[in-house]
């Protein structure tokens, strides 16, 4: 029985970077033995074993054939002869199927260290156009790494999209990638391999009619700023008709959060980027319309992305015009309720409502709110 340390640990090692996880493969044993030695069985589909100690994967070496369409369309062979780079050859891209022994020496049978080294994305096998996660797989790998896309893998890529494998895909297994894409550095990249293959008008339709230029170059600035996944999900619907965005999210299963975002940036963003939302009663309008005043977190989310949309579109002047608004509301919430309610009891909303305006006038001070467009 022999251990070995596979995939992103030694591929981020060899890169430098902080290794979190850490799975292995064991070579030479039987379930059984596993168990003997204190391993625990976790797994489901194939043969998984929890270190007594670490808690750490351990998984039998096995080899996969395809049986079905989809990504769990296959039937999973493990046993004690299956060796190490035959478990290595059924992993999706090089720099994922190294192995690294006991002693810390690396087995690399397929080249990932030189194609670490020469920053490309490549696949192992033919055996990569079996399962068509593997293809969001290399789009998030492309914008965590911003490495390049092999053209022999970009290849079989397209030919997944042209056979229909990637229509196999399930919408959770889609968005767990998109998600963890969209939280990458460069989340851009992601959207630009999945369209170069064509993989994007297959699970994102309805964001391919879009301006996607703009959309990637605001979800650059949301990367930088190190913003959350509701903003950068959508910032993907800045410009997007209402029922894009409801469609996308019922296609994705996308969280309720990232839904609700997404609906108010595509609603407002264009009305406050513009400047329309400089005068005392449109301040107010969008804190009532946007429900500003209960959750008062959601609305800073709404104003991060349209600042990161303004960026994009080379907007100098939002920034004060953000200010303002900022202004105008913390102006709004500071009012004392009870005291304009008891001013007019017969409408406690109105009065309430008319105090608040009274507090955004006042946060214009001088007034230079820009005329209505």
């Amino acid at each position: 029985m022999k251990r070995y340390e596979v995939g992103g640990a030694v591929r981020d090692a060899l890169l430098g970077l902080p290794v979190t996880d850490r799975d292995w493969v064991v070579v030479g044993a039987t379930p059984e033995e596993m168990v003997r030695a204190g391993f625990r069985p976790v797994g489901k589909d194939f043969p998984v074993f929890l270190h007594p100690e670490t808690h750490e994967e351990h998984a039998l070496a096995r080899t996969e054939r395809k049986s079905a369409p989809g990504y769990k369309g296959f039937t999973i062979h493990a046993a004690p002869d299956v060796t190490l780079d035959q478990d290595l050859a059924r992993r999706d891209v090089t720099i994922n199927a190294m192995a690294r022994d006991e002693t810390g020496r690396v087995i690399d049978p397929y080249g990932g260290s030189r194609d670490l080294a020469a920053r490309v994305l490549r696949h192992v096998s033919r055996a990569f156009v079996e399962d068509p996660v593997r293809i969001l797989r290399v789009a998030r790998f492309a914008a965590r790494f911003e490495f390049a896309v092999a053209p022999e893998t970009m290849a079989l890529m397209r030919e997944m999209v042209d056979s229909g494998e990637v229509d196999a895909l399930v919408p959770e297994r889609v968005w767990q990638e998109v998600a963890r894409g969209l939280m990458e550095a460069h989340p851009a990249r992601m959207f630009a391999v999945l369209g170069e293959c064509g993989a994007l008008r297959r699970v994102l339709p309805e964001w391919t009619a879009l301006d996607e230029k703009r959309a990637l170059a605001a979800l650059g600035f949301a990367a930088a700023r190190g913003f959350p996944l509701p903003i950068r999900y959508a910032l993907l619907f800045a410009d997007a008709p209402g029922s894009a965005v409801e469609s996308a999210a019922e296609r994705l299963n996308a969280p309720h959060e990232c839904l609700d975002l997404a609906r108010l940036v595509a609603r407002h963003a264009a009305t406050i980027e513009e400047g329309r939302v400089l005068s005392a009663p449109a301040v107010l309008a969008l804190c009532y319309g946007t429900d500003a005043f209960r959750r008062p977190d959601r609305f800073a989310m709404l104003l991060d992305a349209v600042d990161c949309v303004a960026l994009a579109d080379g907007r100098k002047d939002y920034s004060a015009a953000e200010r303002r608004i900022v202004h105008g509301f913390k102006a709004a919430w500071g009012i004392d309720a009870a005291a304009a309610v008891a001013l007019a009891p017969e409408d406690p909303a109105g009065a309430v409502r008319h105090a608040r305006l009274a507090a955004v006038e006042s946060s214009f001070t001088p007034p230079q709110c820009l005329p209505e467009s």
